[in-house]
């Protein structure tokens, strides 16, 4: 692995069978939508995003997709190609 930091980015909806190799290098999980209180689904997409640039590209996919976006986080460990966090 590269260096980068891990991300977790929770969208509301699902991603679509056909677009899932948009998101090879990401581990992908989504919740059940709730049926009576009519809560859509949450998908959350996990993984090293090498630099912002990544992240933006990302972003940009998902919004293409139609995806709200409900969370954006860096992951508060150390970076993966092993050096501190600043």
């Amino acid at each position: 692995m590269g260096s980068g930091w891990e991300y977790r980015i929770r969208v509301e909806g699902r991603i679509g069978q056909r677009w899932l190799a948009w998101f090879d290098d990401l581990v992908i999980s989504a919740t059940d939508e709730e049926q009576a209180g009519q809560i859509p689904a949450i998908t959350t997409l996990t993984g090293v995003m090498r630099d912002q640039a990544a992240l933006a590209g990302l972003l940009q996919k998902l919004y293409s997709l139609g995806l709200p976006l409900v969370e954006v986080r860096r992951m508060e460990v150390e970076r993966v190609d092993g050096t501190a966090r600043e």
